[in-house]
């Protein structure tokens, strides 16, 4: 059974207080015993002093204690003992040679040392309890005893009335201690009850508790206080941490905690997922990573000073390149972040690609220009070779405009989609505005076009854009397929809201089928310097891919049985 604190605390002072009050009961006796013997010493002195002046006046002689007994209580005992503790007269006990040497007697001994002494003893004569009291004079020693019969024995008992005072005072102490304690355990049991309440419904009943107005009170106020703002806090905390696990596992990084002793705390699937791409062997353990040698090699890198706590490194592995970043927290926790950098790392590619390239196209026309002017301005040339000049070094501005024009265009459509009005456009007069426009580059290279559409093909879209699709395509085919082709321009689907469309022509095509993924290309070449012998800017195909795109379409190109391109594309049905 469980005892209560007050029941402890009320059991612990009592005792005590038991203690102590028969401490001073027992002193108390002990004190009024000694005063009453005091009392009876002071008696017996002042016996020993008139039998000290009988032996003055009678002199040394027995005859005087004779004559002396007759003035002192009948039941006193005197005996008359020399220096040497030889008794000399005892008036109990007249054969005194016969008695033994009293030097070693305690109240001889001690009157010897303080002038006087006393003793309670059973005397050896007649084995008698006396009250031994002696006193030295000039050579002797006179002793007086009084018999401890029932008398003296009633006179030295103390009496009850300070016991019954002490135990008086001893139960009102106890109501008081019963009433402290009472009021200490009522501190401690709303404190248990509140502490047995903290995890339960109940917690709000509890907290409404008043503790009393002391010190005691003042801390069970606090603490109540002091945790209802921690439970306060930990709700906060606990929300805020569903929201970080929430974003963590919906983040488009891979991450993973770990604890200062390497034990995974927390990951998301994504983090999963990529190191299973980057390590050796699949894996459901995202702890793998700790034993993976990239890892170890970045971790050996990280810096132990409090200014830095991240490194990163970029790891390429299955043709993906990811960027592992390592960050330390101040408990020496740490996190580990892989993220999938292949797009943009394709993405710098090819701006760093085409930056090349658009060099690379612009600096043979302006190198171009520059000679032709500097030829005219440096020579006397005749009239009609410096308007040769002239024109050579107007083709390459008109090049350049071209250039500019087209690259314009895969901007507006990259950046700027919305500056575009969509309509219902009939494919057949945008193909017959097209071939209207380019029939004489089609008479010169001999090429003939054929359609075999829907009557009433129509699709949603920009009707420039779908002109930059038929004339771009065309103008390839003017450019690399040769002479004397056939284009021939036909739907041979429609489904799910999309019309499909194949251009194709009977031209040269390509002989080396990896070259065909990346004619859509900005600035590709099949062989180096096409573009610049047979005209263009090296952007159609590259236009018509990001128009068929902006359109919600696809395009594909492959090599025809018969010989020259099929392109493949959709474009969504009005």
């Amino acid at each position: 059974m469980k005892l209560s604190y007050k029941y402890r605390l009320t059991v612990s002072f009592c005792i005590i207080l038991a203690g102590f009050t028969a401490g001073i009961a027992a002193f108390e006796q002990y004190r009024e015993r000694a005063y009453k013997t005091e009392a009876l010493e002071e008696k017996l002195d002042a016996y020993a002093g008139i039998a000290h002046r009988y032996l003055e006046q009678y002199g040394c002689r027995t005859a005087a204690f004779d004559s002396l007994l007759t003035l002192l209580p009948p039941a006193i005992r005197i005996t008359w003992i020399d220096a040497h503790g030889q008794v000399l007269y005892d008036n109990l006990l007249p054969q005194t040679a016969q008695m033994e040497n009293h030097a070693g007697r305690p109240e001889i001994l001690q009157a010897a040392r303080e002038g006087k002494g006393s003793d309670i003893r059973t005397s050896a004569s007649n084995n008698r309890e006396y009250l031994y009291y002696a006193k030295p004079f000039d050579g002797y020693y006179i002793r007086m005893a009084l018999p401890c019969d029932i008398h003296v024995q009633h006179f030295l008992k103390p009496g009850n009335g300070f016991l019954y005072y002490i135990m008086a005072l001893f139960v009102v102490g106890l109501l008081f201690i019963n009433y402290v304690a009472g009021r200490f355990g009522k501190s401690i049991r709303q404190l248990r009850d509140f502490s047995l309440a903290a995890d339960s419904d109940t917690l709000h009943l509890a907290a409404g508790t008043h503790f009393p107005d002391d010190e005691l009170g003042d801390i069970g106020t606090k603490i109540v206080h002091d945790y209802l703002q921690l439970k306060t806090h930990e709700k906060k905390i606990a929300l805020e941490k569903e929201k970080l696990l929430q974003h963590v596992q919906h983040s488009a990084e891979g991450i993973c905690f770990f604890t200062p002793g390497r034990k995974v705390a927390f990951y998301n699937a994504l983090f999963l997922q990529y190191l299973n791409i980057l390590g050796e062997e699949i894996t459901t353990d995202p702890a793998h990573i700790l034993e993976e040698e990239f890892f170890t090699a970045t971790a050996d890198e990280l810096p132990d000073g409090k200014d830095n706590h991240t490194t990163e490194t970029q790891i390429v592995r299955q043709g993906k390149c990811f960027l592992m970043r390592i960050n330390r927290f101040d408990d020496n926790s740490f996190e580990v972040v892989l993220n999938d950098i292949t797009p943009s790392e394709k993405t710098r590619r090819l701006k760093q690609e085409l930056t090349g390239h658009i060099a690379h196209e612009l600096r043979t026309p302006v190198t171009s220009i520059r000679g032709y002017l500097e030829t005219i301005l440096e020579q006397q040339l005749e009239p009609e070779k410096e308007r040769h000049f002239l024109q050579k070094a107007y083709r390459q501005t008109l090049m350049l405009s071209e250039l500019i024009r087209d690259m314009n265009l895969l901007t507006k459509l990259e950046d700027a989609t919305g500056a575009f009005a969509m309509k219902p456009v009939a494919i057949d007069d945008v193909i017959k505005s097209v071939a209207g426009d380019m029939a004489a580059l089609l008479e010169a290279q001999d090429i003939t076009l054929e359609t075999d559409l829907p009557q009433g093909a129509c699709v949603c879209g920009n009707e420039n854009l779908l002109y930059a699709v038929f004339r771009n395509l065309m103008e390839n085919v003017v450019h690399h397929a040769g002479k004397q082709v056939k284009i021939r321009i036909t739907q041979y689907a429609a489904d799910k809201g999309f019309l499909h469309f194949s251009f194709a022509d009977t031209g040269a095509g390509i002989a080396d089928q990896r070259h065909l993924p990346r004619l859509f290309e900005r600035f590709y070449r099949v062989t180096e310097g096409r573009t610049r012998d047979t005209g263009g800017t090296g952007l159609g195909l590259a236009i018509v891919k990001n128009i068929i795109v902006f359109h919600k379409g696809t395009i594909t190109v492959k090599n025809r049985a018969g010989g020259g391109l099929q392109f493949l594309f959709s474009l969504p049905e009005a």
